[in-house]
């Protein structure tokens, strides 16, 4: 186990290397009217040291762009690599400061998301293989096929709908309410736990339902296995043979989609943050790609190609974990 995680983290350092490039070349091929309204931002504020044409040979210099795509590459590469991504452009502070600040909320709604997804899309396909063909069955696949085709913006607007608008329930949008500074700490995070629920609903029901179509379709595929049969034509108990040998060779293909997953936790939801005003990596991604911040979307790019990676490292090791037949050498 130890050889392979080692063999798989040399290739994971080795295509990270690569797909870094591949975002430095996107960064380097941008207009340069960004880096230059940038400089000229940075030449008209008061107490300015430096002029316009200073500020702009400085920003190119910072970020290699004087040098050629190669040479460029590896000035960024080792000034990331000890740490130092700049400051970004629009919320004026070090990248990795606005990254830890937002990261967190963005977590949080998506670790709640991740949890409710699990515990009502299983279990709710398990059901619909169990009883194929039955109303259970239909009922299920239909409320799949809702939630996979209604868009996120849709569903957020419905629940600000009945919840804010009709109900009064949640406000339509932000992290805070209105009294937040008059409450204890406790209160406080009760008030933005509040927030939180339409957010964490509406990415529920936009997950649930393609999870649950796999399930279904991967417990089928299993129950109508041979060992499955024969352990049936045996005496072995039903329940025993849905929870034991079906759910778990299951397990296999639902740990590959579960651990794609773990880039979706830090990510953030750029739809959701942004329709419900969640101030998370998300929202704070999207606002610095519209407003051309090179510095932060260099990062951010840069942060889930680490997380995809390191997730489908993690899948490869809990097949080992659920099917001892699985041997990693």
């Amino acid at each position: 186990m130890a050889k392979y995680t080692i063999k798989r983290l040399l290739y994971s350092v080795l295509i990270l290397f690569f797909v870094m490039f591949i975002i430095y070349i996107l960064m380097y091929n941008m207009p340069m009217g960004y880096v230059e309204t940038k400089a000229r931002e940075l030449a008209s504020r008061p107490g300015a040291t430096k002029t316009y044409t200073e500020w702009l040979a400085d920003l190119n210099a910072q970020y290699g762009m004087d040098k050629g795509v190669v040479g460029g590459y590896f000035t960024w590469l080792k000034s990331a690599l000890t740490g130092n991504w700049g400051d970004s452009w629009v919320w004026t502070v070090p990248v990795t400061q606005e990254f830890h600040d937002t990261v967190w909320y963005s977590f949080a709604l998506g670790l709640i998301s991740f949890i409710f997804e699990i515990i009502i899309a299983i279990p709710l396909g398990i059901t619909a293989a169990k009883k194929q063909y039955s109303f259970t069955d239909y009922f299920t696949t239909v409320v799949a096929m809702i939630c996979i085709s209604m868009p996120t913006f849709f569903i957020a607007t419905l629940l600000k709908y009945i919840f804010s608008v009709k109900l009064g329930w949640f406000d339509l949008s932000g992290m805070q309410g209105r009294n937040y500074m008059n409450l204890s700490d406790f209160g406080k995070f009760l008030d933005v736990a509040k927030h939180f629920v339409l957010p964490s609903i509406t990415l529920i029901i936009i997950s649930i339902g393609g999870l649950m179509r796999y399930t279904r379709t991967n417990m089928l595929e299993v129950l109508n296995s041979d060992y499955i049969r024969t352990a049936r034509a045996k005496g072995v108990p039903e329940k025993k043979v849905i929870n034991y040998h079906a759910f778990r060779n299951t397990l296999i293909p639902l740990v590959t989609t579960l651990g794609g997953s773990l880039p979706g936790l830090f990510a953030g939801a750029l739809i959701t943050e942004t329709l419900f005003a969640i101030r998370g990596i998300g929202f704070a991604s999207f606002a610095s790609m519209t407003r051309g911040d090179i510095p932060f979307i260099m990062f951010y790019l840069a942060f889930i190609s680490i997380l995809t990676l390191l997730g489908n490292l993690i899948s490869d090791l809990l097949y080992a974990v659920v099917d001892p037949r699985v041997r990693l050498s």
